[in-house]
């Protein structure tokens, strides 16, 4: 953890999840009650949460268990709200040239347009990959770690891949898919499942309620 103090935002990178960090809920899971044929994906869920299967295999499966066409998801996605500071912040940040990265094990179609029908845009996103052929949903997993089960996506490999040995890590996130990323930073919001991990583990982390929390932060401690 970083000392309390101003801190130089040419050196930091900040990196945020995206489900339930910077939009309100999880995208995808809602998909699952919107999109689903059928109750199987609710075992693969069950089998994801008791880490008898990785986020992968728990994807893969429910997606094939989901019937939509672009248009469809796209007007799903239109209706997603995204945290009511994070278009401040994430201005604030561009206006400190502060590095801004945001890292999701969900899908790069997904985060770019419910970020742009939010007014948010060309963001840097590391995700897993979605598009639509003529008749498929073609899906491709290009950040996974082949030695790691757990994340389709390792937010890890990608933090590290943007940060140089002097910069300030800061990682603002909500779940799982964060807790390994996450220990690499020199300063960490946690909420939710995060938050319940660093204090069982008696980890240093802030904890934060939504992202005015995280925006008042760092509006007082970046130079």
């Amino acid at each position: 953890m970083v000392k309390a103090g101003l801190l130089d935002p040419k050196k930091c990178v900040i990196f945020f999840d995206f489900d339930n960090t910077i939009a309100t809920c999880d995208v995808f899971d809602n998909m699952l009650l919107l999109f689903s044929c059928d109750d199987r994906w609710v075992e693969l869920e069950k089998r994801w949460k008791s880490g008898r299967i990785g986020s992968k295999t728990c994807l893969e499966g429910q997606l094939r268990g989901m019937r939509f066409n672009q248009k469809a998801l796209d007007a799903y996605l239109r209706k997603i709200k995204l945290d009511p500071y994070f278009k401040r912040l994430y201005k604030f940040l561009a206006v400190k040239k502060a590095k801004t990265i945001i890292l999701s094990d969900n899908f790069d179609y997904i985060l770019n347009k419910t970020l742009g029908y939010n007014g948010i845009r060309k963001p840097k996103i590391y995700a897993n990959k979605l598009k639509f052929s003529r008749k498929n949903i073609v899906t491709d997993f290009p950040f996974k770690n082949k030695d790691c089960q757990i994340c389709a996506h390792c937010k890890t490999k990608n933090l590290l891949l943007n940060s140089k040995p002097d910069s300030v890590i800061i990682y603002i996130g909500d779940g799982a898919s964060d807790v390994c990323p996450a220990k690499y930073a020199n300063l960490v919001f946690a909420k939710d499942s995060l938050l319940r991990h660093f204090k069982d583990n008696k980890l240093d982390c802030l904890a934060y309620h939504n992202l005015k929390d995280v925006f008042i932060y760092l509006q007082r401690n970046l130079k």
